[in-house]
């Protein structure tokens, strides 16, 4: 069989396998942030942290509860690594230096996961399992908290509660992720991924020397680094390292871990506002993205000039021989359309229209299906204006599940879908001014450009994957993308926390005939053309002097 038809193949399976999970897991996730009752577990928890799980919030409240928790999370994963040369299971590595501290202490904790450092030679056990993959997990778990009092400020009418976030924290861990990433730990040691807590060791003697590697708990990680779409691995090569990622079955898998929960989540989104046909609707668009992306990824990385690339049977540059083209391209339309930034190839060695697809992809918002939480809502966002739209053209005011969208709502919505760019083109800019920065690129000319454009791309996204040919482990831009990560994460949750307990403190608007519907193809179609609309327009700019350059030269 030709590497074309067996990567269709896999994208086949994979759409099976994503439609299998959608009801049940879909379902489960809505029962979970609907239950009245606490499980014993969970109540311990409460009381550990002293907080009162049946107290309500309004939006400030739980968004003041987002930030504490943050940034104390922030705190605590600065002074792990700060401590590890004193720490039990250092691996005999020094403490991180504080810039790189800060830096990958933001990146974990708002779901980035950018790593700026070698894994395997850089952390100890104690750090990657009590810091990073803590993480991992309550991070996931803030950006479905925050999904559900969005849709929570859609279900509701008059009232300005939101729910409680501490509950939405605990039981999003607990009952979801926890379970799944179990599940799925033993699924990698079935299948290769290592799982221990050995030392350092040499592996084999070279010609002028050998070669060591460091074990670890890298199955339990793996887990929950892509079923949070967290991205940040073990290993320096991340997904790409055999010890992560050893066979093509594990690739897929990895792949259907990342896409699970956020496709899923509109099934949530559909039980709690009581109409699944307009999670149908959502999840439509979504799809409709991912597949047209992973369309063009497939195309652009199969289609290409030259003997050599010919006879390697696609642009192989970069990838591994186990995955080929077609499990890469899937594999990096998926990291790159949500927040895991994970990556089982090098990005920065795709073809220049390959890598114009994959910061497109983060340039959307990662919404199709994006991050565990974030990706729906960001979409949501994305629907509300697109009924603004719709209200425009037909003059009418715009309603969305019964709720009207004024002035209020659109200001929020268009300070959430501007903030992100203003980020990365602000500081891509300062960048490449500035006479210092420039000196991280491995190339110049239209790639080294989109080197940066991807670095603070992929920061500000909570993205966290990376072109390989720039150097970020430097003050400048341990810094400035540390900011980008911050900014990039809470900021919009603001603005989105915010719309939630305005819609919740409306009255419910009756349906009539002249009421946009929202669950069909037409309101779908819509959507999509809105979402890259709006993208493209802000970022086309950029995309013309990097990307595009790039592949129309070659």
């Amino acid at each position: 069989m030709g590497p074309e038809p067996a990567a269709v193949l896999q994208l086949l399976a994979l759409t099976g396998a994503l439609a299998l999970a959608y009801l049940p897991l879909g379902d489960h996730m809505a029962r979970v942030y609907s239950s009245p009752t606490h499980l014993r577990a969970e109540k311990w928890t409460y009381k550990a942290i002293g907080a009162d799980p049946d107290a309500r919030m309004t939006w400030p409240a739980y968004l003041r509860a987002v930030l504490a928790f943050s940034a104390v999370g922030v705190l605590l994963l600065y002074l792990l690594q700060r401590l590890q040369g004193v720490l039990p299971g250092s691996l005999g590595f020094s403490a991180v230096g504080p810039a790189q501290s800060f830096n990958t202490a933001v990146s974990f904790v708002t779901n980035t996961n950018w790593q700026s450092y070698y894994g395997e030679q850089t952390m100890g056990h104690v750090v990657q399992t009590a810091g990073l993959a803590v993480q991992n997990f309550v991070s996931a778990a803030v950006g479905m908290a925050v999904a559900v009092a969005l849709v929570r400020g859609f279900a509701r009418s008059r009232t300005g509660e939101l729910g409680n976030f501490w509950v939405d924290l605990v039981r999003g861990t607990l009952r979801i992720l926890v379970p799944l990433a179990a599940v799925a730990a033993v699924v990698l040691v079935a299948r290769g991924v290592i799982q221990n807590f050995s030392g350092i060791h040499e592996v084999g003697q070279f010609d002028g020397g050998s070669q060591q590697w460091n074990g670890g708990a890298v199955a339990s990680q793996e887990a929950i680094k892509e079923l949070g779409t967290n991205g940040g691995g073990y290993f320096n090569a991340n997904s790409a390292h055999p010890f992560e990622n050893p066979t093509p079955f594990t690739n897929l898998f990895e792949v259907f871990l990342i896409l699970v929960i956020p496709f899923s989540l509109t099934r949530t989104f559909g039980v709690m506002v009581g109409s699944v046909r307009q999670g149908y609707a959502i999840l439509a668009t979504m799809v409709t993205i991912w597949l047209g992306f992973t369309a063009l990824m497939m195309w652009t990385e199969f289609t290409h000039h030259g003997p050599a690339l010919q006879a390697a049977g696609g642009a192989m540059e970069g990838k591994e021989v186990r995955f080929g083209v077609g499990g890469s391209s899937i594999f990096a339309v998926a990291t790159t359309l949500t927040s895991t930034g994970a990556v089982d190839s090098f990005h920065s060695s795709f073809t220049g229209l390959g890598g114009g697809i994959a910061l497109l992809g983060m340039m959307l918002g990662e919404i199709a299906p994006g991050g565990t939480g974030s990706g729906l809502y960001g979409m949501l966002v994305l629907a509300v204006i697109a009924v603004f739209i719709a209200g425009l053209m037909v003059g009418r005011t715009p309603e969305y599940l019964g709720k009207k969208i004024g002035g209020r709502e659109m200001k929020l919505a268009a300070c959430y879908i501007l903030v992100t760019p203003a980020l990365v083109l602000v500081f891509t800019a300062a960048s490449m001014a500035l006479p210092t920065p420039p000196h991280s690129m491995l190339n110049s000319g239209a790639h080294g450009f989109s080197e940066v454009l991807y670095a603070f791309t992929s920061a500000a996204n909570n993205n966290g994957s990376a072109f390989a040919g720039l150097n970020a482990n430097t003050d400048w831009f341990n810094t400035m993308t540390g900011l980008a990560m911050l900014l990039g994460r809470f900021l919009p949750m603001v603005f989105v926390l915010a719309l939630a307990g305005s819609l919740a403190g409306q009255q419910p608007v009756p349906v009539t005939a002249g009421t946009l519907r929202t669950e069909k193809p037409l309101f779908t179609g819509l959507l999509v053309s809105a979402v890259l609309i709006i993208t493209g327009l802000t970022y086309f700019p950029a995309l013309a002097l990097g990307p595009l350059a790039e592949g129309l030269a070659s």
